[in-house]
């Protein structure tokens, strides 16, 4: 196989922003809302949470986006922590990244395309066992995950230029549908019931709970014991919003990437943040946000019991009747498609770059004749496929939001201590609001990890435990390396 020294920088401003947008916008923003609402109760605070989570993500980056300029390498993030910090803990960030982050989206994201699409063709779906041996059970909805992730792998190691009209088509489909979506929301909801009864209890917060006998106990909310429900429930939110730091890993292949790797995060960043508030200010205009589990109706079940946690189903009921379910389960097979394509594209150019620093397998340090890094896709597509199999991509993505989290907070105090340690270095684009906004970041993203360090101490805790087992990884790596 012949192999290229140097990666091709085919990737336009328009292409990186489409990445940006691309990976974050999957089935999230159609699910989430439902538990938010659960948690929070009050239609206010249920919009604070996403619009928190906008803010908090745009400063992040735009403080990313100095370091973009500081350093357009292929590798992103992980390049900015070794940096900023020492190899180790560039190492545990790919660590993670590589062992559940990127793998266990790809394997979450590949589950909920194959799931909406077994609603239009059933023989995709779970119940359809297509193996079974012992307790291990092969079904129908996992075997296309694999073929997705197997195709869309596939098309990455045909070369940039192809990952990137595919991302670009599918990602602006997604936001017009997205679009419309929530236009029709607003337009049909503007004189309904539910737009009054959200309005009549706009203010109060409240969590919901659900006891044994079916029945719900509402508790209202207040001081400490608010603030602290909004930082647990903006797991949801987060998980929805991420990935945008993707196309930091594909610096290597942008054009003019101490310009474009700033302004496409800013650009993709805000157009992802508008339309999530903008489609829940659709959903309560549409329904309730209170409800019953035991209800009739879509309207009798609120947001915060709709169907499976399928908010953006039951919105679009509420428009389209009965053919509701057809079009959103179309609507998130072209999102998560898409949003698969950009992560698989980002994921194989940070091992890239760790196995050029030896700290990653040899081999993924090396392009094909496209000029992608070829066995950096292929293990990633296997590790992702395992997690497929595995069942487990749920548990990982809850381990990692607080991981994920983590490692954007020490990220932007690295910002701080590369402006200290290289005063001198260029930097063609600086943090906006620095050093005020940056700072502002890094005691909100405290404030959430402690919050959730109390509230979900299992979560969190198996999340530290994966990063942690980096450590022994990292040194045995390097004596490998030592020894060879």
């Amino acid at each position: 196989m012949q192999e290229k020294t140097e990666m091709k920088r085919e990737l336009g401003l328009l292409d990186s922003t489409m990445i940006v947008a691309g990976s974050m916008i999957g089935s999230g923003i159609f699910l989430v809302s439902s538990d938010i609402a659960k948690s929070v109760g009050s239609p206010f605070y249920i919009l604070l949470i996403w619009l928190i989570t906008g803010i908090i993500t745009l400063i992040a980056a735009l403080s990313y986006g100095e370091l973009a300029g500081m350093m357009p390498k292929a590798g992103g993030q992980y390049i900015y922590l070794r940096e900023a910090y020492n190899p180790m803990v560039g190492f545990l960030f790919g660590w993670t990244v590589f062992t559940v982050i990127q793998t266990g989206v790809i394997a979450a994201v590949a589950i909920a395309f194959a799931t909406y699409t077994a609603e239009l063709i059933p023989w995709f779906s779970k119940a359809n066992v297509l193996l079974k041996l012992g307790a291990f059970e092969f079904n129908a909805t996992q075997f296309l995950a694999l073929l997705l992730i197997a195709f869309l792998t596939y098309v990455n190691l045909q070369g940039v230029k192809n990952a990137k009209i595919l991302q670009t088509v599918f990602t602006l489909a997604k936001i017009l549908a997205l679009l419309g979506l929530i236009v029709l929301g607003i337009y049909f909801g503007l004189n309904s019931d539910a737009f009054k009864l959200n309005m009549e209890n706009f203010w109060t917060p409240y969590v919901t709970k659900v006891n044994a006998d079916g029945s719900i106990t509402k508790e209202l909310l207040s001081g400490v014991v608010l603030w602290a429900a909004v930082g647990a429930a903006m797991v949801g939110s987060l998980f929805s919003s991420d990935s945008w730091n993707n196309i930091t890993y594909t610096a290597g292949e942008i054009k003019e990437p101490q310009k474009n790797i700033p302004l496409s995060l800013f650009f993709g960043t805000l157009i992802v943040t508008i339309l999530y508030i903008l489609a829940n200010v659709a959903y309560m205009m549409l329904m309730p946000v209170a409800g019953s589990p035991e209800g009739a109706s879509v309207f009798e079940r609120g947001i915060m019991f709709a169907t499976d946690n399928r908010v953006g189903t039951a919105a679009a009921s509420m428009i389209f009747g009965t053919a509701a379910a057809t079009i959103m389960a179309l609507l998130i097979m072209v999102s998560t498609f898409g949003c698969n394509n950009g992560i698989i594209l980002a994921g194989a150019r940070l091992y890239y770059a760790m196995a050029k620093d030896g700290v990653f397998f040899k081999k993924a340090g090396t392009l094909n004749k496209k000029g992608v890094p070829e066995f950096a896709l292929y293990i990633q597509a296997g590790w992702a496929s395992l997690l497929c199999l595995s069942g487990t991509y749920g548990q990982l993505l809850d381990y990692t939001t607080f991981s994920s989290l983590l490692f954007y907070l020490v990220t932007i105090i690295g910002l701080f201590i590369l402006r200290y340690k290289r005063p001198d270095a260029e930097r063609p684009y600086k943090a906006f609001g620095y050093p005020i906004l940056p700072g502002l970041y890094v005691l909100i993203a405290t404030a959430i990890c402690v919050i959730l360090l109390i509230e979900k101490p299992d979560t969190c805790g198996w999340g530290l435990a994966i990063v942690l087992l980096g450590l022994p990884v990292y040194y045995i790596w390097k004596w490998a390396n030592k020894e060879q």
